[in-house]
This record gives C-alpha cells, sequence and structure tokens, in this order.
C-alpha cells in the first residue's frame, strides 16, 4: 500500500509541475500576443488583396464625394488659376517699371554727366550730348480728381488724350471704336460739353470733364476744328504737371496698332509729319536761287514740312511745359493757327530779341504714323506699300473726314481692297 501511495504522490506531483508549465507558456504566449499587437496592429505581412481593398475604399469614397464639394473643388481651382495670371500679370509689370527704371537712370546718369562737374572730351565718335530731359516732379495739387483718375487709367505714367465736343461725335466714336479694337486701354477722352460725356458714358469710354473755364469755356463748347486745337495747351499743361506723358490725338484719326509700341520716348516731343516723303517729312537741303548775285547765285537751306499738332508725344519735362506755355499764350494774343505757332516755337533759334526754346524733337515714321495724303496720293497707288500696315491713319489733309475714316477701316480692317478707289487724292 505504501508503495502505491508514493507512486500516486510522485504522479500527482508531475501533473501539477506539467499543467504550471503550460500556464506559463500560455501567459507568455498571451504576454507577446499583446506586444506584437501593440507595436504591429495590421500584422507583419499585409496581403496585396487587403491593400487593393483599401485603395478601391479611397477610390469609391472619393468617387462619392457630393456635387456640392465638387464644386468648391473647381471653384477652388479656377480661383487659383485667375491668382497665377494675376501674378503673371504683376511679375510683368514689375519687369517693365525695372526696364523704365534703368532707363531713367540711365538718363540721370547722362544727366549727371553733362551737367555735373567738367570733364575732357572723349576721343574722337565717342561723344554723345543729353539727347532727354528729365521728367518734372509730379504736383498732384494742380488737379487731385484728374490725377485720380489718371491713376486709374494710365499704364506706365502714359496715355492717350483726345479732347471732344458735340461737333465731332461721330467722328469720335469711329476714333473710340477702333481704340478699343486695337486693345488700348490707356485712354481718356476730355469732354468739352455735357453731351459728349454722356455719350462717353454710355459706350464704357474713358471720359473727363473740365471745370468751368471762364474765357474758354465759349470754345471748348461751340468751337470749331482749329479753336479746340488752340485749346488743347491748356489743358494738356495739367497732364505733365501730374507727371503724366501724353500722346495728343486728334479726333480724325485710325487706330490700328498700339502706338505706343513704336515710340522712341528719347526727346521732349514725338510728333508725326505733315511731309510725305522722306525729304519732306525729315528735311533736306533746298538751294535758292538768285540769279542777280551772280557767283553767290546759290544759297542753300535747311528745310522740312512741319510737326503735325494733332498726332503727338510728349514728356513730362520743363521743355515741354515751356512749349505749351509758349503757345497757349501766343494763341491768347494772336490770331493764328494752333500748328504754325507750335512748330515756330519748337524750330526757331534763338538770335536778338529772341531766347528759342531748348527742347529735344523727333520726327515719327511716316508710314507707321500717316497722313492722309501720304495714303491718298502715293500708298493706295503702291502695291508693295499698301500690305504695310501703319499704326494710325490721320485725316488732315481732307475735309471729308468721316467718310475717309470709315473707308480706312475697310480697307486695312475689313480688307476691303478698294475702299479707298473711289476718292481723289486732294478734295474736290
Amino acid at each position: 500500500m505504501a508503495g502505491r501511495r508514493d507512486a500516486l504522490l510522485t504522479r500527482d506531483k508531475n501533473h501539477s509541475i506539467t499543467a504550471s508549465r503550460i500556464a506559463v507558456a500560455v501567459f507568455i504566449g498571451v504576454l507577446l500576443g499583446c506586444i506584437f499587437a501593440f507595436f504591429s496592429p495590421h500584422g507583419f505581412f499585409i496581403s496585396t488583396t487587403s491593400t487593393q481593398t483599401i485603395l478601391s475604399h479611397k477610390i469609391v469614397s472619393t468617387e462619392c464625394e457630393s456635387p456640392e464639394q465638387v464644386n468648391v473643388l473647381k471653384l477652388n481651382i479656377q480661383s487659383a488659376k485667375e491668382k497665377n495670371f494675376e501674378l503673371k500679370k504683376q511679375v510683368k509689370g514689375l519687369m517693365e517699371k525695372l526696364r523704365l527704371a534703368e532707363q531713367g537712370k540711365g538718363h540721370a546718369t547722362e544727366q549727371f554727366v553733362v551737367l555735373g562737374e567738367k570733364h575732357k572730351a572723349g576721343p574722337f565718335g565717342t561723344v554723345k550730348a543729353l539727347r532727354t530731359n528729365p521728367s518734372v516732379i509730379p504736383d498732384e495739387s494742380v488737379n487731385p480728381r484728374l490725377a485720380k483718375l489718371l491713376a486709374e487709367i494710365a499704364i506706365y505714367k502714359e496715355v492717350v488724350v483726345v479732347l471732344a465736343n458735340t461737333n465731332v461725335l461721330e467722328m469720335l466714336q469711329v476714333w473710340f471704336t477702333n481704340i478699343k479694337k486695337v486693345g488700348i486701354s490707356n485712354y481718356l477722352v476730355v469732354a468739352l460739353d455735357d453731351r459728349i460725356e454722356e455719350f462717353c458714358k454710355s459706350n464704357d469710354v474713358p471720359v473727363y470733364r473740365r471745370d468751368p473755364d471762364q474765357g474758354v469755356d465759349s470754345i471748348a463748347k461751340s468751337g470749331g476744328n482749329h479753336a479746340v486745337s488752340g485749346l488743347k495747351f491748356r489743358i494738356l499743361r495739367e497732364f505733365l504737371q501730374l507727371g503724366y506723358s501724353v500722346l495728343l490725338s486728334d479726333v480724325d484719326i485710325v487706330y490700328l496698332q498700339n502706338p505706343f509700341d513704336y515710340i522712341y520716348r528719347d526727346s521732349d516731343v514725338e510728333s508725326m509729319s505733315d511731309g510725305h516723303n522722306n525729304h519732306t517729312a525729315y528735311g533736306f537741303n533746298d538751294v535758292f536761287d538768285e540769279p542777280k548775285m551772280g557767283w553767290a547765285r546759290y544759297a542753300h537751306t535747311m528745310r522740312i514740312w512741319v510737326f503735325n499738332s494733332g498726332f503727338f508725344y510728349i514728356r513730362p519735362t520743363l521743355p515741354s511745359i515751356e512749349l505749351l506755355d509758349r503757345v497757349a499764350d501766343r494763341l491768347s494774343k494772336e490770331k493764328a493757327w494752333d500748328q504754325a505757332v507750335f512748330n515756330e516755337e519748337l524750330f526757331y533759334p534763338s538770335h536778338p530779341g529772341y531766347d528759342g526754346l531748348h527742347a529735344a524733337k523727333r520726327t515719327m515714321d511716316m508710314y507707321l504714323f500717316m497722313n492722309s495724303k501720304v495714303l491718298f496720293k502715293t500708298v493706295r497707288k503702291d502695291a508693295k506699300l499698301k500690305k504695310l500696315k501703319p499704326v494710325i491713319v490721320h485725316v488732315n489733309y481732307h475735309p471729308d473726314k468721316l467718310a475717309r475714316m470709315k473707308a480706312v477701316v475697310e480697307f486695312y480692317v475689313n480688307e476691303k481692297q478698294d475702299a479707298l478707289d473711289s476718292f481723289p487724292d486732294g478734295s474736290d
């Protein structure tokens, strides 16, 4: 019995030890499982099928976005595109300002070299005088209302300006219609009466109505072309004082390209010519013959046909403002044609009893800035010249202005080849 009891005790003891070991193993296994689960919740191996399931779920959830959310995303994309476009415009504007600043820096350097300390002349062929006078300091107190308007419409401190009253309403419509077609936005109509102001506003045209000016207001409202032309010199002065360069335009002009792309900006005044060929437009040596003088019968003269006072670019410099003052003053005292006075003040040299104007001048290309004599007498009859596209055509040589303006539009814009054929070279 004793032996059997010992055997049973031994078996129970072994069984207890085995159970304990199993319990410990189970506990360790559970503990390791918890640790693995904590550090790797998705397991050590993720099947391709599971990955595809997750991605599919994401794609489905994206495709199931509400229409409102889709519209919001589209709006955000469009907004981003618009901001990107605006940033490009700003960068372009900054680059142009930098170019102008560098140009201005160059002019300032020239000014300092010429007017600053004395210096020796350089080698032959290297010496150049000052070409461009510096701009005046803008003074907005001259006309705060005009200053605010110009700040909104001018581009790089430049603007096209035309004066108009009711007498030229139909031509004005042709004028601004083609300005818009070309894509010029920096232009301004100076309305000389209420009807023109209302007409411009109804056609979405930038307009400036002058304050009443005693003594000249009657000219503004009822004056003809020459009277209004004389008035413009007084009005232009304020634009220059405010620091803006002005491309002064008569109303009988058809715009076919943007003139600011063809301006040199190296002179105080840059004007189109009334000349009709290279000699008359740009100057020539005209020999005067006086036979009774015998050996000295031939006298050489320098001639140039006049600048057109109906289309010129003028910079805000002291010589430019002095020119406007001189012309306006003479026209207020003399019965004279404004274009003749304009040219006399520009070209007459200083002489006893008279101080000439020290202004830099440039003549525009006569085929780009074309007068109507060049067009109707020469260009329309020449197969090669007909293919050229001018920047503007000024119907200054002919009284039937509106009809010829419309014909110019038909010829150059609508490409009607016979549009100019019915008109005589000159006036009837």
